[in-house]
Parts: C-alpha cells; sequence; structure tokens
C-alpha cells in the first residue's frame, strides 16, 4: 500500500484487524506526509506526533488483544477551537496566545475515548469568524488543490489537512457554514448535524446556528466519525436523547423524491458550478432516485440580513469583547465581523426582528421537504476565495457580479437559519481553476440517515479523487477510485 496518508478510515479499520497494517505504520505514513506537505499548505497549528505514536502502539496491543474501540488507533484532527484540557486554546488570535485550555470538548473526548488518536489540531481564521483561514497567529493555510486559495473557512485546517492526506478523519465546526463551505473548496465530506445532535460547549450550545461536526474523505468515514460524537451530554441541555446512529450500509435511494434547486433564488453561480450541481443531479437519477428541478425563491439580502443579525446578537458581541480590550492585535476582518454585525443588527431591528425573518425564511423550505424527502443545491456560488485576502476593502466578484459582502458567496447560512436540517457536503467537481466545488444534501429535521443515503449514492456514481496530485484534469469530474464499501466499520 503505497498511498497510506489517503487510506480511507474505514478500510484502515478493515485492515487493522485483520492485521494486514498496523496503526504505527498508517501513523508513521500520516506524519512523514505532514512533514512533506506542511511547510506549503500549513493546515496544522500543533503537532503531537510523538505522543500519537506511542498511542498507536498501545492501539497495535489493542487489535492484538482483540479489544479494538471504534476509532482505534485512527489519526483524527482536532479542529483547534475545540479545546484539549492542558494544550493551548488560542482561538487563532494573538490576544490569546498564552492561553492553556482547563477543560476537553465533549467531541475530543468521544474520539478519544472510541480509540481516536488526536496527533494534531487544524488552523482556523481568528475566532471562526471568516469563511476563509489565516491568522496573525498561524499565518496563511492554503488549499492543496491550488495554493493560489484558500481552503475555505473556518474550519479550513482541518479540510487542508484531510486533502492534503495528514489525518484519517477531522472535526469542524459551523455557524454560518464552516464546515461545508472548507468540505466544498477541498474536495471533502463535511456534515452540519441538526441542533443539538452533537454535543457543544456553553454558551454556544444555547445558539441554534452552532453545530460541531464530522468530516473526513468519504462518506462512510464521515458517518463513522459522527456515530461517535453524537449523542446527550450532561453539560450541554439541548443535545439530544437518544443518540442517532447513522446505518451501517449506505446508498440506497430507490424510491427516494429529491428536489433539485439549481439556485436557492437570486445567488450568483458560476458556470463551473452551475454544471458540477446539474451532473450530481443526474447521477442521482442514475442512482434510482426521482429528481426534480425546483424553485426556492429566497432573496439572499434577506438571508444576509437574518444572519447577521443573528450573528449581533451573539457571536459579534463576543468578538468584540475581546477587541475591546486587544483591538490592535485581530486582524482586520474579526474587527470587521463585530462592527458589521452590530451594525446590521441595529439596523434590522434586533434579536426578535431577526428570528420574524428567519422563519419567513425557512417557511419554503419546511413546505419543499414536506413534498420531497431531500434537496440538493450548490455550496458555494464561486470556486474558493484567494489566499491570504480578507475581503474587508476588497470586494468579492462573482459571474461577473460584485457582491456587496463576501459572504454573499455562499449558500450555506440559509441551513444555519434552518438549523435542525441535517445537511451533508459532498465533492460535486472541480472548478477551471482546479478547485474543487460542493453540493449540499438537506435534509427534514433531524432525519440524519436519508442524507448519508444520498451522498453515498452520489459517490458510488460519481466518485471524486482524493489527492489533489492524482487527477488528469482541471475540470469537471476527476477520475474515478477503486470501489469503496460503503458499510462504516465497526
Amino acid at each position: 500500500m503505497t498511498d497510506l496518508p489517503y487510506l480511507p478510515a474505514t478500510e484502515a479499520l478493515r485492515l487493522f484487524r485483520s492485521r494486514e497494517l498496523s496503526p504505527v505504520e498508517l501513523m508513521t505514513a500520516v506524519i512523514e506526509r505532514a512533514e512533506a506537505v506542511e511547510p506549503q499548505v500549513n493546515a496544522l497549528s500543533e503537532r503531537i506526533f510523538e505522543e500519537a505514536l506511542l498511542q498507536a502502539k498501545q492501539a497495535e496491543r489493542a487489535y492484538r488483544d482483540g479489544s479494538p474501540r471504534p476509532l482505534e488507533g485512527l489519526p483524527v484532527a482536532a479542529k483547534d477551537e475545540q479545546p484539549v484540557a492542558g494544550r493551548p486554546a488560542r482561538s487563532g488570535s494573538l490576544a490569546y496566545a498564552d492561553h492553556v485550555a482547563e477543560v476537553t470538548h465533549p467531541v475530543v473526548e468521544r474520539i478519544v475515548a472510541a480509540g481516536g488518536i488526536i496527533h494534531a489540531r487544524t488552523t482556523t481564521p481568528e475566532f471562526c469568524c471568516a469563511a476563509f483561514t489565516h491568522s496573525k497567529l498561524w499565518g496563511l493555510t492554503r488549499n492543496p488543490w491550488n495554493p493560489d486559495y484558500s481552503p475555505g473557512g473556518s474550519s479550513g485546517g482541518s479540510g487542508a489537512a484531510l486533502a492534503s492526506g495528514t489525518a484519517a478523519l477531522a472535526t469542524g465546526s459551523d455557524i454560518g457554514g464552516s464546515i461545508r463551505i472548507p468540505a466544498a473548496n477541498t474536495g471533502t465530506v463535511g456534515y452540519k448535524p441538526p441542533y443539538g445532535r452533537v454535543p457543544v460547549m456553553p454558551p454556544f450550545n444555547l445558539d441554534h446556528y452552532c453545530h460541531e461536526g464530522s468530516m473526513a474523505r468519504t462518506v462512510a468515514d464521515c458517518a463513522l466519525l459522527q456515530n461517535v460524537i453524537a449523542g446527550p451530554h450532561p453539560h450541554d441541555v439541548v443535545s439530544l436523547r437518544p443518540a442517532v446512529q447513522i446505518p451501517d450500509r449506505l446508498g440506497n435511494v430507490t424510491g427516494l423524491r429529491i428536489a433539485y434547486a439549481p439556485n436557492l433564488g437570486d445567488w450568483e453561480i458560476e458556470p463551473d458550478i452551475a454544471a458540477n450541481t446539474r451532473a450530481v443531479a443526474d447521477a442521482l437519477r442514475e442512482a434510482g432516485a426521482t429528481v426534480d428541478e425546483v424553485k426556492v425563491g429566497l432573496r439572499r439580502a434577506d438571508v444576509m440580513r437574518a444572519t447577521f443579525t443573528h450573528f449581533g446578537a451573539i457571536f459579534g458581541p463576543s468578538v468584540g469583547q475581546v477587541a475591546a480590550e486587544h483591538g490592535d492585535t485581530l486582524t482586520r476582518y474579526a474587527l470587521d465581523f463585530a462592527t458589521y454585525s452590530r451594525a446590521v443588527s441595529e439596523e434590522t431591528g434586533g434579536f426578535l426582528a431577526g428570528l420574524e425573518l428567519e422563519a419567513a425564511i425557512y417557511a419554503p423550505i419546511g413546505e419543499l421537504l414536506d413534498r420531497y424527502d431531500a434537496l440538493i443545491c450548490p455550496t458555494t456560488g464561486a470556486p474558493g476565495l484567494r489566499a491570504g485576502e480578507e475581503y474587508v476593502d476588497t470586494k468579492l466578484t462573482v459571474n461577473g457580479v460584485e457582491l456587496d459582502h463576501y459572504m454573499e458567496y455562499v449558500l450555506t447560512t440559509v441551513f444555519n437559519i434552518a438549523s435542525r436540517c441535517p445537511v451533508l457536503n459532498v465533492p460535486s467537481g472541480r472548478a477551471s481553476n482546479g478547485v474543487p466545488t460542493g453540493v449540499q444534501i438537506v435534509g427534514r429535521s433531524y432525519d440524519d440517515a436519508t442524507v448519508f443515503h444520498i451522498g453515498a449514492a452520489v459517490e458510488r456514481v460519481r466518485p471524486w479523487a482524493f489527492r489533489p496530485d492524482a487527477g488528469d484534469s482541471r475540470r469537471g469530474r476527476v477520475p474515478a477510485q477503486p470501489d469503496c464499501d460503503l458499510t462504516i466499520a465497526r
């Protein structure tokens, strides 16, 4: 096996169990890969390699003794936002450069308890408040598919680590698209579970935009990690009982009715992304689903107002508090986020007015999902943002149209508003600049399993490349991978 860093996690577990592969061999390969590519990609905020190798040896013994746990021996990269007791807790900010965590995030606790090895932590923008990943603290994280572009954000380090082969699985969090945007930009799979499915630390557990989720290179791998991190937690009052598990076998969409929305309303969509989204719809028809093209009819101006009104009530003030004390150390984009969200919230009329906007935005989605089992639509309107650009003074142009705010280029925040809907991003192809594109698979409220079935069907009919250097084309579909078992390893 010459491509160990890109081995699917479910396949690695099978090989561990059969004793054809050692966790030490996989961890060594992943570490060597990181040492080779990290100088350019810069996806890892912290490397814990020596400890990880010791834990891999312990995992090797667990397989020898016949007592492996669900993630035993897998290298898992944790988003730096998720604290680990005794390790730095810096939020990508110079203001917190010396902070050390006193508690461990429930997601990390569960991964470790399941035998996963946190061998690295991944970069984010400052305070996770941007859809790109660079900061004064960690520098610039680049997209492995095209280093002139960002991997997206705020879970950009996790997406870049998966795409560059420096982790088998990764964690993310999503308050406006922060899992789905980097998953789309890096050709990976990312899941925003419905609100309450995965525990979140207070006080943001009470923010219905906030979700912790799983990221991977395959649908089955993403489900594997999701099944470990889901479930109630004593410190999160909104965490749901009972824990819901994604089924073992995935991909049957025969008889499902799927709504295909080329656009959610008046977003600007680049031709490459439109074509790739249409191809996913065609693939689902080939897989046995009934797919109807629909119009949703939302206005992105309304979605932006609702989103930033919400941010202005909770997320923006949390950044603003730090800015009041450490403003000169913060990035311009973090300062702009705090002031912009506050201004929009004041203009709109505050949190209550924002909730009224949110209700109006969900109405057509709810009606659509009453008639269809799921909805598919683009994740973003353009294939990525330029690496290092803050989009404070620079306006983003999509499809020849200059946007008022760069976040208008994503179609993700709609489903933070519709927070109870599960949403899975899967790759849809690549754009002419070499950057991957993605589609969102949106399920009915709390129907996690259906979006994974649909994602697995897309993966089977329209497979994607894992390695940025494996494709033979910079446009559209990438060469098919060998057939993969879509059964989640236990």
